[in-house]
């Protein structure tokens, strides 16, 4: 039997032998009736949610959940058993040599050094004890404390082996020309010509404000969350700028050593949690294919996404993968509901048509009882009376099962119908879902960015250039005698020849820059930090890029051009202001031979 006799066959079988209808009862009498093995299901559900309760408090245990997760998402035993098994390896090995470490750690606490006292010492050591909870990473932090100290020392005692200083020097020379009696000439400095202690005393003003200001802008903004070395940022600058004498500049920087060493932590800490979320965000993007209905509807979302986070963050990166993870929310939403509701249509049809089956089979039944029943009443007659009543009673019950049978099939019918009419709802939903453009920011046709989407675009690098005071230039582009090509080859012809550009352009600019589709056969580049000069060249070369790259049509070469207008974003100027200007300059590129680039 072909597998939808077999189903049929298996609802029928629970019908007939009032057995519940549950998924297991269901697979087990299927595979009965198909003469096939019964296997056993991947338990991915299970082994997720134990992998995400496992540690990941060092790197090889991050490493090994995300080994078991992988395992578990490409539903393969063998990847999982091959994690196992390195895991089980590796707790085998031979543990950190601790004591070793301990009586390093020891030996060069007591150590003499000019710029690290055993207090400072013991401060750091403090510092690592109680921001490492992992025996490893305990370890691991340890052993780098102790190379510091070690290079340290190595330091002083290079400084100690050579002079001191060019003063010291001088001063040794100085006294073997007094023995031989000859007196150095004094040196002579006119009127207006700084001396060396004022470049000095200068240099090292400017030195301490520069310090002052990293502690107070840069370092106070990485360290938000960490208030107690923020604050110790702020005392440090403070005390930057408040040095008037060696004295001070010494003791600042001792506690800027001593700063440094706490800074190397965090630094550490915001690495590790860094990793964290960025693990936490691809479990996040994994699962939503557990909660989506049809994971094909979604698959290059998300596929997207990942290749986001997976590259080095930075903030316009992390600006696309949000606005790529809100489209994906926003078109699941969308369409979750009316799927719901047709699967749910089917649900209540299928229930349906199981409880027809039984009052059906429980109808045959009684029809047979009774057929039995009257066959015994005819073999136990004496006359045509007996006889005629006995047919009577077989016809009136005849003609009730034939009146069941033939309203339980027109309900099936009726009901298969709705079936019918549910699926095409169904795959209707689904093809829409599967088929839909990238979001409603994203242009269906070549898959860039549409107004929409440069709308949003243009407020964050506007915002941004408006924080940082850079430069951000906006081009707009034109294809060339673009109706003559619809005209002459077809609008398919045309509308291939718009992917093929932005595809060209997407791959000529660089990585920050954004492509967009500002209307019909027209499209924007968004090029921040760069000067008009540079996005002039930079689209000049995207211009050479196309030319070496032709539109193919049915295997004919068509060499596609375009005009554009480049113009950057002033002080107080808007962002659409700024768009039509160099839509004024594509104008005049277009009148002065096309092909060409001109600034606004």
């Amino acid at each position: 039997m072909n597998p939808s006799e077999t189903a049929r066959e298996t609802l029928k079988r629970l019908s007939l032998q009032r057995i519940p209808p549950t998924p297991d009862n269901y697979r087990a009498l299927y595979n009965e009736i198909a003469g096939t093995a019964i296997t056993e299901d991947f338990p991915e559900k299970s082994l997720k949610a134990l992998a995400s309760g496992l540690p990941r408090n060092t790197p090889e245990q991050l490493r090994f959940a995300r080994q078991v997760e992988s395992a578990v998402s490409d539903k393969n035993w063998e990847s999982l058993n091959t994690a196992l098994t390195d895991l089980l390896n590796k707790s085998a090995a031979e543990p950190p040599n601790w004591s070793a470490l301990i009586r390093d750690l020891l030996t060069r606490l007591e150590a003499r050094q000019a710029d690290l006292t055993p207090a400072r010492k013991r401060e750091a050591l403090d510092h690592v004890l109680a921001a490492s909870p992992a025996p490893d990473l305990l370890y691991s932090r340890l052993q780098g404390l102790l190379k510091t100290w070690s290079q340290s020392a190595g330091q002083e005692s290079s400084m100690v082996a050579a002079p001191a200083d060019a003063a010291e020097a001088s001063a040794v020379s100085g006294t073997a020309a007094g023995a031989a009696g000859a007196v150095p000439p004094a040196p002579t400095f006119t009127q207006g010509t700084p001396r060396p202690a004022d470049l000095a005393k200068g240099a090292t003003g400017e030195l301490l404000d520069l310090l002052a200001q990293i502690l107070e802008s840069a370092i106070s903004t990485v360290l938000a969350d960490n208030v107690e070395l923020v604050a110790e940022a702020t005392r440090l600058a403070t005390a930057a700028r408040a040095a008037r004498n060696a004295d001070d500049i010494a003791a600042f920087i001792a506690n800027l050593k001593r700063f440094s060493y706490r800074l190397n932590f965090a630094v550490e800490d915001q690495a590790e949690l860094k990793s964290g979320l960025l693990h936490l965000l691809h479990l996040i993007i994994d699962n939503i294919n557990e909660l989506v209905l049809d994971d094909q509807s979604l698959q290059g979302q998300i596929a997207v996404v990942l290749e986001l986070v997976s590259q080095p963050l930075n903030l316009r990166r992390l600006d696309d993968v949000e606005r790529r993870m809100k489209d994906v929310i926003y078109k699941q939403s969308a369409l979750k509901k009316s799927l719901l509701d047709a699967r749910d249509q089917i649900k209540q049809m299928l229930a349906s048509f199981i409880d027809r089956l039984a009052d059906l089979s429980e109808s045959t039944g009684d029809y047979h009882d009774k057929i039995e029943r009257c066959a015994d009443q005819i073999s136990k007659a004496h006359d045509i009376a007996d006889l005629s009543a006995v047919l009577e009673e077989v016809m009136r019950e005849t003609r009730l099962i034939q009146l069941n049978a033939q309203r339980s099939r027109d309900e099936l019918m009726q009901m298969r119908g709705k079936v019918g009419a549910a699926e095409r709802e169904i795959e209707r939903l689904q093809d829409e879902l599967a088929n839909a453009s990238q979001m409603v920011r994203h242009d269906p046709l070549t898959g860039v960015l549409n107004r929409k989407g440069m709308d949003d675009a243009l407020d964050t690098e506007v915002g941004r250039a408006r924080r940082h005071h850079g430069k951000l230039c906006l081009a707009l582009l034109d294809i060339d005698n673009f109706k003559k090509l619809n005209d002459t080859l077809g609008h398919a012809a045309g509308d291939a020849a718009l992917v093929h550009l932005a595809k060209v352009v997407h791959e000529a600019i660089r990585p920050e820059d954004t492509l967009a589709r500002y209307g019909g056969e027209e499209f924007v580049v968004i090029l921040p930090d760069t000067a008009l000069e540079s996005a002039v060249g930079a689209m000049v070369r995207v211009q050479r890029e196309l030319t070496k790259h032709f539109f193919l049509h049915n295997n004919d070469r068509v060499l596609i051009t375009f005009s554009c207008g480049v113009a950057e974003l002033g002080a107080d100027e808007e962002a659409m202001a700024a768009i039509q200007r160099a839509d004024g300059a594509m104008y005049l590129a277009k009148r002065a031979g096309k092909n060409r680039v001109l600034a606004a």
